[in-house]
């Protein structure tokens, strides 16, 4: 993101930016400290702590929907404070179970489970709030603003999260957690957010299958919500056998491992800072199959470390996955945010949030095939899924997308 790009970002929408910093920093760093816990103080095993992981990540599968039907019922930006809001209580109660000793792992998992229902609303409603709050021209600039947030919170919260409780202790680690979700809420209440038509209140599931159907019938979304569920599932199988491979069979040692991985990180935060120059470089739809391709390569680069057993390769390869998918999440959800009614925006965010369900699956592919075949298979077998995925949106015609779309408004439904 260029500084004329930010320069031009609406002050309301730079609260919105700010928060959204807050809140996924308040998000990794209570993800890191939440098994670090469960490890030090509780004394729990790997099955536990898998368990425990389980309840942090079910809420993205559950409640993406209802959190996507509840920001196209009511005012987003207080959907976003409410959610925030939950989760500082919850990183409290942690605190204090902390603080008095009641801390038992099905309590930290509940309470776990109700921090990351925060996270899954936040996460479905920004999006549906940002084109309100700034011109269609600026919604490239400003998405990159909000992943460029989501890349630091990545990056750094883990690695403060870690920190915390290895200096201070588990409960400042929550503590920090909770303020940081408490200064998101404050920030979020200074938003304006203009005022949307009231939708005619009906079922439900006539309102999720209208937004499904929205989704599975565009000839632009459609084939980004496959391209994203595929891209998914062969980055995960690609994730499940890394670590034990890099260290057998290309003799890293735990900082190295390290090290390799934040190549991604690396990638991430390159792509956020270069992505509005490279989207006015390169045609819209040359951009939205970036990524895809981009996957393919770095998948490629990976197994090549088969043949030339090399951490150099291997650390391209996971630079290459934060470069591309980055440009994909910031031109798919312009994209999403463009030719998707306001009405919809949050149903259709939800939706694309359900493509994270591909992560479990792809981590059972990768378990299942590394335990039969090894490691270098489940490689193989990534090469593979990237292709698809590569395919799916170089055969659609998003890739022929000369420009952003114009914006669509609540009248002009288009499917076909």
């Amino acid at each position: 993101m260029s500084a004329s790009d930010a320069a031009h970002l609406p002050p309301t929408f730079n609260r919105l930016a700010w928060s959204n910093l807050a809140a996924q920093s308040a998000e990794q760093i209570a993800l890191a400290a939440a098994p670090i816990v469960a490890v030090l103080s509780l004394g729990v095993g790997e099955g536990q702590t898998g368990l425990l992981q389980t309840a942090l990540t079910l809420p993205f599968v559950l409640f993406a929907i209802p959190a996507g039907l509840l920001a196209d019922r009511m005012t987003r930006r207080k959907l976003m404070a409410g959610a925030e809001a939950l989760r500082a209580a919850a990183l409290a109660a942690i605190l204090a179970a902390i603080w008095f000793s009641w801390l038992t792992l099905p309590l930290l998992a509940l309470l776990g489970f109700i921090a990351v229902c925060g996270t899954v609303t936040y996460s479905v409603a920004a999006p549906a709030l940002v084109p309100s709050l700034v011109s269609s021209n600026l919604l490239p600039a400003a998405n990159a603003r909000i992943e460029l947030a989501r890349t630091v919170a990545f990056a750094s919260g883990p690695a403060l999260g870690g920190v915390l409780v290895g200096w201070t202790g588990a409960a400042p680690a929550f503590g920090f957690a909770a303020a940081l979700s408490a200064i998101a809420v404050v920030l979020l209440s200074g938003i304006y957010e203009p005022e949307r038509v009231p939708a005619p209140r009906r079922h439900p599931l006539q309102e999720v299958k209208e937004g499904a159907a929205f989704v599975l019938h565009h000839a632009l979304l459609r084939p980004v919500f496959i391209t994203q569920f595929v891209f998914n599932t062969g980055w995960f199988v690609m994730l499940a056998v890394f670590v034990p491979y890099a260290v057998r069979h290309l003799d890293l040692s735990a900082t190295g491992v390290g090290t390799t991985l934040a190549m991604y990180g690396v990638g991430m935060a390159v792509g956020a800072l270069s992505a509005t120059r490279v989207m006015r470089y390169f045609s819209f739809g040359t951009v939205v199959g970036l990524g895809p391709v981009t996957g393919l390569v770095a998948a490629v680069v990976m197994a090549l470390t088969t043949v030339v057993p090399t951490p150099l390769l291997a650390g391209l390869s996971f630079f290459l996955l934060g470069v591309g998918p980055i440009l994909w999440v910031i031109s798919t959800t312009t994209l999403r945010q463009s030719v998707t009614p306001p009405r919809l925006l949050g149903r259709v965010s939800a939706i694309n949030i359900l493509s994270y369900g591909a992560r479990p699956l792809g981590s059972a592919i990768g378990a299942v095939t590394g335990g039969f075949f090894g490691a270098e298979a489940c490689l193989y077998v990534a090469i593979v899924i990237f292709a698809v995925q590569a395919l799916v949106i170089l055969m659609s015609p998003a890739v022929s997308l000369a420009r952003q779309p114009e914006m669509v408004a609540d009248k002009a439904v288009q499917v076909s």
